[in-house]
Order: C-alpha cells, then structure tokens, then sequence
C-alpha cells in the first residue's frame, strides 16, 4: 500500500506525495495512516536532480558538432529518505535523450550554404 511523505516547501506550507513504501516489515496502521517526514524540503530534493540533468545537458552541448536541439526526458521519483531521485525502469536508471542536427546547417564551416 503506497504511503504518504510530507515534504516542506522553503516559501512555507507543504505538499504530500505519495510513495511506495521501503520494502520490509511495518508496523500496522490504519488504511491511508501511514505518514512519514521527508528529510529535505521539495525545493532541495529536486535541485540534486536538477543538478544532475544540468551536467548531462552541458555535455552534449561540448560535443564538436553541437546539436540544434538537444531533449532530455527523465522520470522522477521522491522519498522520504533520499529527496529526489531519477526514477529507473526495470534494473537501471534512466535519461531518454534526444539529439537533433538540422540537415541544412550541416554544411562545413568552409563550404557556401546551398542556393535556395
């Protein structure tokens, strides 16, 4: 049964998310009783994936040829212990990226581009 994080908000408040509980045993409780504290505000677990999709982005944007569009598709996943993570698919995590040359600004930098 999925459980319940409430994770603060840094202007004040809070949201609740719900979650998958930690494998294990648990202690009993009432349907939809199960509420649990996260550890850091939504804000500051979300800036680690943030950071992370961050680095991802300026590496492709090194690339020699740099794409003229570059999309990055991640899920996200929170918890109460560990903030915000990339969620993962089966056994690993997961980026879908997708790179994007426009064909007629692949010209070489000494060549003319083509005549309309």
């Amino acid at each position: 049964m999925p459980e319940l994080v409430r994770f603060p908000l840094e202007v004040g408040g809070s949201v609740l998310v719900e979650v998958e509980p930690e494998p294990g045993p648990h202690r009993a409780a009432r349907p939809g009783g199960v509420l649990r504290e996260a550890s850091a505000t939504l804000e500051r677990a979300v800036q680690q994936v943030r950071d992370a999709a961050a680095a991802a982005v300026a590496e492709f944007l090194e690339m020699p040829r740099r794409p003229d569009e570059l999309e990055i598709k991640f899920g996200l996943k929170l918890d109460a212990q560990a903030g915000a993570v990339i969620a993962r698919t089966g056994m690993q995590g997961q980026f879908e990226i997708k790179l994007k040359w426009i064909s007629d600004r692949l010209v070489p930098a000494d060549e003319p581009p083509p005549e309309p």
